[in-house]
C-alpha cells in the first residue's frame, strides 16, 4: 500500500517543478519571439523576465479555462457520456436539435427569463432604495451599511439558504408569521397581501403555461379569484412561489449593487442638486431630472452583471429544491438543467450542448445591451 502522505508530498513537488519548468519555457519562447522580432538584448531580458513571472498563470489559464473550454466545445458534438457500453460518436448537431425539444430546457428557459424579467428589476430597485437611504447621512450609516453587505459576503452556501427555506416554511416560517399578524393588526394590509398574491399566482401560472404548453393552471387561479383571507404564501410547497422564493434571495443578496449606486450617489456634484433646490425643483424632480440620469452608467452596469449572474443562477435553487422533485420543474434554471444533465444522468455531450447555449445567450444579451447603452445612458452629463 502506498503512504497517503508521501503522495500528496510527491504531488505537491511535481507540481512545483511543473510550475517553474513551464514559466520557464514560456518565457524562453517569449525571449525567442523576441529575438526573431529584432529586439534588442535588453528587450529581450526584459521580455523573458515578464513572461516568467506571468507564466503561472497564462499556464493556468491553459489548462483550467482554454483546454475544457475546447474540449466541451468538441464533446457537444458528441454522445459522450460516462458509463456508456459504446464507445463515444460524433453526432454533429444532433445534442443541438435535440436542446430545443426537450420540454425540460424549455421550462429551464422560461424559469430564468422570469427571473431575469421579474426577479433582476426588483434587485436593481431595492439596490437603489437602499443607497438612497444610505446617502442621507444618517446616524449609524455605517452600521446598516454593514448589515446591508453582509449577505454578500455570507453568500448562497448551503447553511444560508437552508435557513431561509425555514424562514419560508408556510405553516411556521417567521416570514408568514409576520404576514399573518400584521394582517390581524391592520386589516387593510391583509388585504394589499391577498391582491398581492392573487398577482403573483397569476404571473407564475402564466410562466407555467408557457413552459408546459399547457393553461389549465391558469384558468383555474383566474376563476378562484382572490386567495382567502386566511391563506398565506407557500414559498417552498407550491410552484406558483417557488420562483418567488429565489427572487427573494436574489433580493436579499443586492449588497453589491447598493455600493455601486451609494458610489455613484457620492459623485453627483451637490452644486447640480442646490441649484435646482434653489430654482424650486422638488426632491422628486431633483431625483428624476438630475440623480437618476447621472446614475444611468451605475444602473447599466448593474443591470449588464446582474443579467449575466441570473442567467447562471445555481445555488439557490438548488439547495431549496434538489430534494424537491415535485417541485423543481417549477424552479428550475438554464444552469441546473445542465447541473442536471451532466451530473446526474451522466450525459456530457448533453451537457456541453446546454453550456454552449448558454454561453451564446449570455453574450448576445451583453452584446444587445452594449448596443442599446447610448439610447438611455448618459455620460456627457459627468
Amino acid at each position: 500500500m502506498t503512504n497517503p502522505y508521501l503522495d500528496t508530498l510527491a504531488t505537491a513537488v511535481a507540481t512545483v517543478v511543473f510550475i517553474c519548468v513551464s514559466s520557464y519555457g514560456v518565457g524562453w519562447l517569449a525571449r525567442g519571439i523576441a529575438k526573431v522580432t529584432g529586439a534588442s538584448l535588453a528587450k529581450q531580458e526584459r521580455t523573458f523576465a515578464g513572461y516568467l513571472f506571468a507564466a503561472p498563470w497564462i499556464v493556468g489559464f491553459i489548462i483550467f479555462v482554454v483546454g475544457p473550454l475546447v474540449l466541451s466545445l468538441y464533446w457537444s458534438f458528441t454522445n459522450f457520456r460516462l458509463g456508456a457500453k459504446t464507445p463515444m460518436q460524433v453526432v454533429g448537431v444532433a445534442n443541438y436539435s435535440h436542446l430545443f425539444q426537450d420540454q425540460g430546457f424549455r421550462a429551464s428557459l422560461v424559469n430564468t427569463f422570469y427571473l431575469v424579467v421579474v426577479g433582476l428589476p426588483l434587485q436593481i430597485a431595492v439596490a437603489l432604495f437602499l443607497a438612497i437611504l444610505l446617502n442621507q447621512n444618517m446616524r449609524g450609516e455605517r452600521v446598516f451599511r454593514m448589515a446591508f453587505y453582509l449577505p454578500v459576503i455570507l453568500g448562497y452556501n448551503s447553511a444560508v439558504v437552508l435557513t431561509w427555506r425555514l424562514m419560508l416554511n408556510t405553516g411556521t416560517g417567521i416570514i408568514n408569521q409576520l404576514l399573518r399578524a400584521a394582517s390581524r393588526a391592520f386589516p387593510p394590509f391583509g388585504y394589499l397581501v391577498r391582491v398581492g398574491m392573487f398577482v403573483q399566482e397569476v404571473t407564475a401560472a402564466l410562466f407555467l403555461g408557457l413552459s408546459s404548453g399547457k393553461y389549465n393552471l391558469l384558468h383555474r387561479t383566474l376563476e378562484a379569484g382572490l386567495p382567502a383571507a386566511n391563506r398565506l404564501p407557500m414559498w417552498v410547497e407550491s410552484p406558483l412561489w417557488s420562483k418567488v422564493s429565489v427572487v427573494l434571495l436574489m433580493i436579499w443578496g443586492c449588497g453589491i449593487m447598493m455600493l455601486i449606486f451609494l458610489a455613484g450617489l457620492k459623485n453627483i456634484p451637490r452644486e447640480l442638486l442646490e441649484a435646482a433646490e434653489v430654482d424650486g425643483a422638488g426632491s422628486g424632480q431633483r431625483f428624476w431630472k438630475i440623480t437618476f440620469p447621472l446614475l444611468t452608467p451605475y444602473i447599466f452596469y448593474n443591470l449588464v452583471v446582474g443579467m449575466i449572474n441570473t442567467l447562471q443562477i445555481f445555488e439557490p435553487i438548488y439547495v431549496l429544491y434538489r430534494d424537491n422533485q415535485p417541485l423543481a420543474p417549477s424552479a428550475i434554471s438554464m444552469v441546473y438543467y445542465l447541473w442536471q444533465s451532466t451530473f446526474r444522468h451522466f450525459e456530457i455531450g448533453y451537457g456541453a450542448a446546454i453550456s454552449w447555449v448558454i454561453l451564446v445567450l449570455i453574450a448576445l444579451v451583453t452584446l444587445v445591451q452594449f448596443l442599446v447603452q447610448n439610447k438611455w445612458v448618459t455620460y456627457e452629463l459627468y
